[in-house]
């Protein structure tokens, strides 16, 4: 089994690690295209506990595989040195902190009957939070494609054909294709480096292959059909929270009627203006339904399925990732998933930003990003938060 892990002796302990992805938990704002960017400049640049050809490998297998991209890779990253103990311990360090703060939002939503000074954080928020994954994305295309030069371009022009090709599938069909990416690694694998069995065969290849808060408040049975609901979720959805969203409403909202419509936007409001994974907006949704066991119900089984599509082929997914037709079959993949990533900002761009404050926010943001390189993201959220409540009472 060693030999199938990282050659690496790793830098790092266990508990450094799970400390990490604690406060990535709390701390980390902007959904998966600024998560995975985060893990990028923290443990790859910064701290050098992960190699750049690792966490290629385990974004490519994020994105491979159905489920959130951000606690995927998470998981992914924790098996690189310490294997399944790793990866289930950084999943859960990760996606701890929100699932607490979702919960304690439920509770005060069900107290209260609504979150009207959240819509108003919210316009600050999501705007801010444009320019946060913009700058995210702009460094992880540089990093995974190739660098903003001519002569570095037409090198890697088929991997750009990829980029611009998800990025234009992402913003016109509002979620991931898994198919694309696939289709990328192939064309890039028999480009660059095919296998012998693509060079034998000679003929055309196929590749389209608490009581007032409703703590303990749920239904007899309902339990079994929201943890089958989510569970589902996780196991067919690939890809982001901009995923996974549009098919939560058609369950929640328009099959079971178990929210309305307003509450269903308040549920993806907590979500984006939370930390951690934008998933965890199964969470909130789950309290809603039933109490602190729908929320957890709603979590454990929208995760499961990615933590497991994650774990079992990891090792062999390493093992065989050092094979030149492989390298460039998740190259060709990556380039497409970067491309997806930048076309899921400017989705949620397009949703986000309403008006010209909001589109001043974000360049504000994108801005001191730029210029204010050691004023953590966090402070940018409170400070656009703070704005929101300023103009919603002003206007």
């Amino acid at each position: 089994m060693e030999e199938i892990l990282s050659n690496r002796r790793p830098e790092y302990t266990l508990r450094q690690l799970i400390a990490y992805f604690f406060k990535l938990g709390y701390s980390g704002f902007g959904g998966p295209v600024a998560l995975v960017g985060y893990m990028h400049r923290d443990l790859v640049e910064k701290r050098k506990w992960i190699s750049e050809e690792e966490y290629k490998e385990g974004l490519a297998l994020a994105q491979l595989a159905p489920g959130p991209l951000a606690a995927q890779l998470g998981i992914y990253l924790g098996f690189v040195h310490y294997r399944i103990l790793g990866a289930t311990l950084a999943g859960i360090a990760f996606v701890l902190p929100s699932f607490m703060m979702v919960v304690v939002l439920g509770m005060a939503y069900k107290l209260f009957g609504g979150l009207p000074w959240m819509q108003a954080v919210f316009y600050g928020v999501g705007a801010a939070v444009i320019g946060i994954i913009a700058m995210s994305s702009y460094k992880l295309t540089v990093k995974s494609v190739s660098k903003l030069k001519g002569k570095a371009i037409r090198a890697n022009w088929l991997l750009w054909v990829f980029y611009l090709t998800g990025l234009v599938v992402t913003v016109l069909t509002r979620s991931e294709q898994v198919l694309l990416f696939i289709l990328a690694g192939l064309i890039y694998m028999a480009v660059k480096a095919p296998p012998r069995w693509m060079t034998i065969t000679r003929s055309p290849m196929s590749l389209f292959l608490l009581a007032g808060a409703g703590f303990w408040d749920y239904k007899p049975g309902m339990l079994s059909k929201i943890g089958l609901f989510f569970l589902k979720a996780g196991a067919f959805v690939f890809g982001s929270g901009l995923a996974i969203v549009p098919f939560l409403h058609g369950g929640v909202v328009t099959e079971y009627h178990w929210l309305t419509e307003e509450q269903f936007v308040d549920a993806v409001a907590v979500a984006m203006i939370t930390p951690g994974p934008v998933v965890i907006t199964v969470g909130f949704i789950g309290y809603l339904i039933g109490g602190f066991p729908g929320a957890a119900v709603a979590s454990l089984a929208t995760f499961l399925p990615c933590y497991l599509f994650t774990i079992l082929p990891a090792p062999y997914f390493k093992k065989i990732a050092k094979n030149t037709s492989i390298k460039a079959f998740v190259d060709g993949i990556t380039a497409a998933v970067m491309g997806t990533l930048v076309g899921a900002v400017i989705v949620i761009a397009m949703r986000s930003i309403k008006d010209i404050p909001t589109a001043l926010i974000a360049i504000a943001a994108l801005l001191v990003l730029v210029y204010f390189k050691k004023l953590q993201e966090p402070f940018i959220i409170l400070i656009a938060a703070a704005i929101g409540l300023i103009l919603k009472l002003v206007l």
